[in-house]
């Protein structure tokens, strides 16, 4: 494995620390997922897992992501026992809203007031600590209007048990209507080399409101790695074997990108995850991507990326790479058991039904059956904000100076 400019010393943490609006986080932070689930290897070696996270907390990283939905609960427990006795080292993020706890269960959209007092009560019982510091809504409910759900989250902000408020792959006017009833802190939404999907209208508007974000699946899950030369390789549960991009055709052709990404590499004298994850961090100081392994090597790896300069001239050429084929956010929670209720849509369906007046509602089940939409007389707006929260001393110490309200995307 190359490791350029020594950024890596014995257990010197080298990883610089950037701010999602007021929230401290380090630059590169550990998505936790493919720990858990979805990917080849997933729960297969838990004592690896925790010494992959502890191994990042040697080396800075100080963020750390989760969410109910992976396992489901399994990786919340996962990383609550690999931060017991840690808690005042890491900011942890976690989401809410893939899980209805009313008796629907794991995979339907729930972003309700009642689910989400359910949802936070076992993230906090399962990482073990008094406080979330980020959480996020995993995906935009259609049933629930988002000025509902973010006054539930401002509630929780008012009484310490979360920290900040988030949103995951929630579109422009989501973003403007949950960020006027409590700040938001931090987007989070797929973005890499082949998936530029925020770029055109998603960054600019956090960057008017202040909101941080969060890239996940920053080497394209896998891909821009340069190390999935087939399929062959994945194991028959892994979610990328139905992937369009990881299929037939497609994955051929996209091999053209990772082998663009590794002539860059051999430039630069460093590994193409690297090159991806530097790429991503010369978009701002405003952005923490948060790339997923399960093992001590990778994890090294990809926080090494945090010294590497790339020229102007690598930049564009990153900047022009051939682009992905087949399709566009490419997202593994969208298929969970099988069933799949594309994050783009829900957001532009209720989008458009926000600017008619109208709302979305689901009869049985949110991915089976047509939406049937009802007028309401009311925007359903909730000033929301709350008051500061009272936090008990060891919450209080853990945040520092992220005092809240704080902007959230």
């Amino acid at each position: 494995m190359t490791q350029p400019i020594s950024t890596l010393e014995g257990n010197v943490a080298t990883v610089k620390n950037i701010k999602l609006k007021e929230l401290d986080v380090s630059r590169i932070g550990l998505g936790a997922m493919g720990m858990s689930t979805a990917y080849t290897g997933a729960g297969s070696d838990d004592a690896e897992s925790i010494r992959t996270i502890h191994r990042a907390l040697e080396l800075g990283v100080t963020f750390l992501d989760t969410a109910e939905i992976y396992g489901p609960f399994t990786n919340e427990e996962l990383l609550g026992r690999a931060i017991k006795g840690r808690r005042d080292q890491v900011v942890v993020g976690t989401k809410f809203g893939m899980v209805s706890h009313a008796g629907g269960g794991p995979g339907v959209l729930d972003s309700s007031p009642a689910n989400i007092r359910t949802a936070v009560e076992g993230s906090l019982r399962r990482l073990g600590t008094d406080q979330i510091d980020l959480y996020y809504q995993h995906r935009v409910d259609p049933n629930t209007p988002i000025e509902d759900t973010v006054g539930a989250l401002a509630e929780l902000v008012a009484e310490g048990k979360i920290g900040h408020i988030g949103l995951s792959e929630a579109g422009v006017n989501t973003i403007r209507r949950a960020h006027a009833v409590h700040p938001v802190t931090a987007m989070q939404s797929e973005y890499s080399l082949w998936t530029r999907d925020p770029e055109p209208e998603i960054l600019p508007l956090l960057r008017e409101l202040g909101i941080g974000f969060v890239p996940y699946s920053p080497l394209g899950h896998g891909f821009l790695t340069g190390t999935i030369r087939s399929t062959q390789e994945l194991a028959h549960d892994d979610w990328r074997k139905t992937n369009p991009r990881f299929t037939g055709e497609n994955f051929q052709r996209n091999l053209r990108i990772a082998d663009q990404v590794q002539a860059i590499a051999a430039e630069v004298g460093a590994t193409p995850a690297q090159v991806a994850l530097a790429w991503l961090l010369t978009k701002g100081d405003d952005i923490a991507p948060i790339p997923g392994t399960k093992r001590v090597a990778r994890v090294e790896e990809n926080i090494a990326a945090d010294g590497i300069q790339l020229t102007a001239e690598q930049i564009d050429k990153l900047n022009n790479l051939t682009p992905a084929t087949g399709g566009g956010v490419q997202d593994p929670v969208e298929k969970w058991d099988g069933r799949r209720l594309p994050a783009e849509l829900a957001t532009q369906a209720e989008e458009a039904h926000a600017r008619a007046g109208t709302s979305i509602t689901h009869r049985a089940h949110p991915r089976r059956d047509r939406p049937a939409v009802h007028r309401r007389a009311g925007s359903g707006r909730d000033p929301g904000g709350g008051r500061p929260a009272r936090r008990s001393s060891a919450a209080a110490s853990r945040a520092g100076s992220r005092s809240h309200p704080v902007p959230r995307p």
